[in-house]
């Protein structure tokens, strides 16, 4: 008879335990989103994400300093501008607030990884990531003449200094035009992350807060994905691939793992997930009002993401959480 395992012997010892731990966190693993306005010293905390803040450019380097000194080897960039038109100006415009904040952070911090988000929501002053029909009110957006100022956009934020394009938008083509614009202004090397399965997520309000991006009529249905499919999020991931991806997001994270796990089992290439503000929230209040443990509850979601098959994670703890991983 063959003895009886018993897996609780790898458990009796933390030493132990460490050294038979399958999935592991790293400061490598972590992105930190920050939020780019006019003005200087300019610090404003978003009142549904404590602890995040509204940033000007000179706030942003320093963020970025401390964020390097951290360990952490990238940011993403998000942008308010001064003003907003039909347009997007402020999304493709050379001076544009995001374009600043990464040419700042490249010359003060040049090891630091700077990703841009690629969108227009922010831009718009319907809040919609593009385009829309003359007369709508359901936030239709028109895919073809959208793609034009996402290839504008990126080739800016490509020559304002970004190291890596990430485009949000949800356009079909997206990353083929983007690359082919790129590629056209010389920027051939300059990789693509792409948010391919973005969901029409109630997970993202809080952000809305921090980017002032909230559509001002409709909603954004009709190209973000349906939270009930998932073999779109794989049809989406295969067209991205074959435009040219050169790295994939899925967006939110925290309800979308069986996403996270089925798009790593069908690509080879990089796979990021993102902790939305919505999650980040939720474990702010819950710590705020004493009903978890902070440190122990983001450590173990963003672990989870990992073993879900996450290569990369961005998400709003990636301070706190270096530090917490550094004791």
């Amino acid at each position: 008879m063959f003895p009886i395992h018993r897996p609780r012997r790898l458990r009796q010892h933390p030493q132990l335990r460490r050294m038979v731990r399958e999935t592991i966190i790293t400061t490598n693993d972590l992105i930190y989103p920050l939020f780019a306005v006019p003005g200087e010293s300019v610090a404003v905390e978003v009142k549904s994400m404590p602890g995040v803040y509204q940033l000007s450019v000179d706030k942003i380097v320093e963020e970025a300093k401390e964020v390097y000194d951290l360990g952490i080897p990238a940011i993403i960039l998000f942008g308010i501008p001064e003003s907003k038109d039909k347009d997007a100006t402020g999304a493709w415009h050379d001076c544009g607030i995001v374009q600043k904040a990464a040419t700042a952070v490249k010359e003060a911090v040049p090891d630091l990884i700077v990703i841009v988000d690629t969108c227009l929501c922010e831009y718009t002053d319907h809040g919609h990531c593009g385009y829309l029909e003359v007369g709508d009110l359901t936030g239709r957006v028109l895919n073809d003449p959208t793609l034009e100022l996402l290839k504008k956009t990126a080739v800016s934020q490509a020559k304002a200094g970004a190291d890596i394009i990430a485009p949000s938008g949800m356009m079909d083509g997206f990353v083929g035009a983007i690359r082919e614009a790129l590629d056209e202004a010389g920027f051939n090397d300059i990789p693509i992350l792409s948010y391919a399965a973005k969901y029409s997520s109630s997970y993202y309000g809080p952000f809305r807060d921090a980017a002032d991006s909230s559509p001002q009529f409709g909603d954004r249905r009709t190209y973000q994905m349906d939270p009930g499919n998932a073999r779109e999020a794989l049809k989406e991931v295969e067209l991205d691939v074959q435009e040219g991806a050169d790295m994939i997001m899925v967006k939110p994270a925290l309800v979308y793992m069986d996403i996270i796990w089925r798009v790593k089992e069908m690509t080879n290439l990089p796979v990021a997930a993102y902790n939305v503000s919505g999650e980040y929230s939720m474990v702010k209040a819950a710590s705020l009002n004493s009903w978890i443990d902070e440190e122990k509850v983001a450590l173990e979601t963003l672990t989870s993401f990992k073993r879900a098959g996450a290569d990369l994670i961005l998400t709003y703890h990636a301070k706190d959480a270096a530090r917490w991983l550094a004791k």
